[in-house]
């Protein structure tokens, strides 16, 4: 999910499963790997004092990592009462099913393929399960189907792979589009702004507590990169595979093919906007 090893924001000192806010506690998924980080982070949301919980992101179909979500539930005190994807992306959503039939609950998502029950998810929708206000913020970009949801009562938002806890996001050619990933990280940073946003709930990595740092963190290391893909084409790279040689030169080389992906996003983003006219091949 990452492609640089920079740190956004300020990470709250590691800490990587448990409560995380008022409403908000994570309980870490065991598939940590170099796209990943630590793992898949599940969120369970609920009100206060409510006996119902929202489960954000089951993450993989792993048994034992979904049989502990639920225990966290019931330790808790409630049940589940409602499951909501950020995207579909096996690390995120590949439990989903599973979780449902162990819940009973329905699945709600923007993707209709991922949907168990009548009830999809868009932009401007309010979850109120249990009393609990989450507002479904869409922010494309990683992919077409990908979801944030604003909780305001803990001035925090879950942003999946849109923003994560450390390092930066893959916008992979050609199901992410850049353009649209920028502009999302310019409405996350709208919610900072315009709505008292300070806390990210990442869907990898450790919470961040400076939300608005963390987004300009983002949309500067964009431009960063844009920049030397773009410098890249004018000193005579005419492929990805060229281009991520002399841009990712300081990145492990098990990271390039994830890398050239990023790039072939970064290009079709540079061709859109007629920044450069190289056709890439390669």
């Amino acid at each position: 999910m990452t492609d640089a090893a920079a740190l956004p924001g300020q990470p709250r000192g590691g800490v990587l499963s448990g409560p995380a806010t008022a409403r908000a506690v994570n309980v870490l998924a065991p598939n940590p790997s170099a796209m990943t980080l630590d793992g898949t982070n599940t969120w369970i949301v609920s009100e206060p004092g409510s006996a119902l919980a929202v489960v954000v992101d089951p993450g993989p179909l792993d048994e034992a990592h979904l049989r502990a979500v639920i225990d966290t539930v019931e330790a808790a005190g409630k049940r589940v009462a409602l499951t909501l994807l950020t995207h579909g992306h096996p690390d995120h959503a590949e439990g989903a099913a599973r979780f449902a039939e162990l819940t009973r609950t329905s699945v709600r998502a923007l993707d209709p393929a991922l949907r168990l029950g009548d009830e999809g998810l868009a932009e401007g929708d309010v979850v109120t399960t249990g009393g609990l206000e989450m507002r479904v913020v869409a922010t494309p970009g990683h992919t077409a189907d990908s979801l944030s949801f604003h909780l305001p009562a803990d001035r925090a938002v879950l942003t999946g792979d849109t923003i994560l806890g450390r390092g930066t996001t893959m916008v992979a050619h050609p199901e992410g589009r850049l353009g649209d990933y920028l502009d999302s990280l310019r409405r996350l940073r709208s919610l900072t702004v315009d709505d008292g946003v300070h806390t990210v709930l990442p869907g990898h990595g450790p919470v961040l507590e400076d939300a608005q740092g963390a987004v300009e963190f983002y949309l500067a290391h964009r431009a960063h990169r844009l920049a030397q893909v773009e410098t890249a084409v004018e000193g005579g790279c005419a492929t990805a595979p060229e281009v991520v040689a002399r841009v990712y030169a300081d990145v492990d080389r098990s990271l390039w093919p994830a890398a050239e992906l990023s790039v072939r996003a970064q290009l079709a983003y540079l061709r859109e906007h007629g920044l450069i006219g190289v056709s890439d091949t390669g």
